[in-house]
C-alpha cells in the first residue's frame, strides 16, 4: 500500500478513531459496493477480489460488498455469501489480504428480502418480506433466467413467525462465519429497503402482530437481528447501516424522522462500533431533498451515542466539513472509491480523481474492477494548501 501525504486539505479525515474494538488510522470508509463477480454457484471469492480490497486498504475501515447470510437472501446475480465452508475459506484470502495491507475490513451481512426473484430462492418459491407486496422495478437476475438479465420482481410473501426465527439463526450462523472468514467485524445491513428495513418501513409491513402495527413492533426484527449478531461477537464488532429514504423496490415510511430516530434510540446504549447512515442522494432516490434528508441525519446524530459514520455523495471537501464541525465521525465514499483504489492518498493530495467507468459497475471481471490507476506519490506536487 503506498504510504499517504500528510495531509494539509481536508486533514479532519485523517484524525486516527476506534470503531468499537477496531482502530482505524483515518475516517475514510470504504462503503459497501455491490459488483456482481463472485463466482457462482457457489457464491465465492477469488484472488481477483483479494487484489481489490488490498488496493483499497488505505481506507480507515472498508465495509464489504453486499454479502447473503443465506441462499433465501440472495437478490443479485454473482452476489457472494457468508454461509457455507466455501465461502468463508474465499473470503479469508480477502481479508488476509486487507490486513497484509494494513487495513481493517467489516462484512455487510444482508438479507434482501422482497428484493429478490424466485430464481435465487433455494424451493423456487416467492422471496419473503414483512408483507405481501410487490416492489417496483426488476431483479438482476444474469443468466438465471430466459428473460434476464433483468425480469421484474414477484410478489412477496409474508414471513411467518417461525420463518422470522429461522432467519435469526440464519444472522447467528452467518456472523460466526465472519469471524472464521477473519473478517475484523460485520455491518447488520438495516438499510436500503431491503429486508430489515421492509419491518421498519410503513408502506411494506401491514402486520399486525408483534412484528407490525406499532412503531415498536416494526422496529423488532431489527432489534432481534442484533441481539441475535450478539450472541456470537461482542456488541463492539458489530455496525448497523440505516437509510431513512430510498432504496430498492421503492417502499417507504410516512414518517421517517420519527421512525428512523426511534430505530437509533433503539440501537443507542449497546456499545456498537458504529451507526452508518445513508442520506437521501440522488443515486439513492431520485429527486431527493437533500435539506429535508440533512435534518433527519441531524437528528440520528444526536440520538446515538456511539461512532457516527455518514454516506451519500460526499465530496472530500464535504465529508471534511462534516467531521470537522461535529456532524459525523467518519464519511463513506462508494463510486470514489470504484475508481481511486488509493482515495486517502487523492484526498490526502488534492486529487486528482480518476472517474469510474459505469458500464462496468456490475459483473465481469478485471476491467472496470482492479485496473484502475493509482497515484504516483512519489513526486506529488499538487497537495492542497
Amino acid at each position: 500500500m503506498t504510504d499517504t501525504p500528510t495531509p494539509t486539505a481536508n486533514a479532519p479525515l485523517f484524525a486516527p478513531i476506534a470503531f468499537g474494538a477496531t482502530a482505524a488510522r483515518n475516517r475514510i470508509v470504504m462503503a459497501p459496493l455491490t459488483r456482481s463477480r463472485s463466482v457462482a454457484p457457489e457464491n465465492t471469492q477469488t484472488d481477483m477480489h483479494a487484489e481489490y480490497y488490498a488496493q483499497r486498504a488505505g481506507a480507515g475501515l472498508i465495509v464489504s460488498e453486499a454479502t447473503q447470510i443465506s441462499p433465501e437472501g440472495q437478490g443479485y446475480a454473482w452476489t457472494p455469501g457468508i454461509f457455507t465452508d466455501a465461502q468463508v475459506e474465499s473470503w479469508k484470502k480477502v481479508t488476509d489480504a486487507v490486513h497484509a495491507a494494513g487495513g481493517r475490513i467489516f462484512c455487510q451481512l444482508w438479507h434482501v428480502g422482497a428484493i429478490s426473484h424466485n430464481v435465487f430462492q433455494p424451493d423456487g418459491g416467492a422471496p419473503v418480506s414483512a408483507s405481501e407486496w410487490t416492489p417496483e422495478g426488476e431483479a438482476f437476475v444474469g443468466d438465471l433466467h430466459p428473460d434476464g438479465p433483468t425480469v421484474p420482481h414477484p410478489g412477496a410473501r409474508a414471513l411467518d413467525v417461525d420463518g422470522i426465527a429461522r432467519i435469526m439463526d440464519d444472522y447467528r450462523h452467518a456472523g460466526a462465519c465472519a469471524l472464521r472468514a477473519g473478517f475484523d467485524g460485520v455491518e447488520l445491513h438495516a438499510a436500503n429497503g431491503y429486508l430489515i428495513d421492509q419491518f421498519i418501513r410503513s408502506s411494506s409491513n401491514r402486520r399486525d402482530d408483534a412484528y407490525g402495527g406499532t412503531l415498536d413492533n416494526r422496529l423488532r426484527f431489527l432489534t432481534e437481528a442484533l441481539e441475535a449478531l450478539c450472541e456470537v461477537m461482542p456488541a463492539e464488532k458489530i455496525g448497523v447501516r440505516l437509510s431513512p429514504e430510498g432504496g430498492a423496490g421503492k417502499s417507504f415510511d410516512d414518517d421517517p424522522l420519527t421512525t428512523y430516530s426511534a430505530a437509533t434510540k433503539a440501537l443507542a446504549g449497546r456499545g456498537l462500533a458504529y451507526l452508518h447512515v445513508v442520506r437521501p442522494n440522488d443515486f439513492l432516490s431520485a429527486g431527493a431533498d437533500r435539506m429535508r434528508g440533512d435534518r433527519i441525519v441531524a437528528a440520528l446524530r444526536a440520538a446515538f451515542d456511539g461512532p457516527f459514520v455518514v454516506n451519500g455523495n460526499f465530496s472530500p471537501s464535504e465529508a471534511a466539513e462534516w467531521v470537522a464541525d461535529g456532524r459525523a465521525d467518519a464519511v463513506a465514499f462508494g463510486r470514489m472509491f470504484i475508481a481511486n483504489p488509493d482515495l486517502p492518498v487523492r484526498i490526502a493530495s488534492g486529487g486528482p480523481y480518476n472517474e469510474a467507468d459505469t458500464s462496468t459497475f456490475y459483473g465481469g471481471g478485471a476491467e472496470g474492477y482492479t485496473d484502475y490507476p493509482a497515484l504516483d506519490v512519489s513526486d506529488v506536487s499538487n497537495v492542497a494548501a
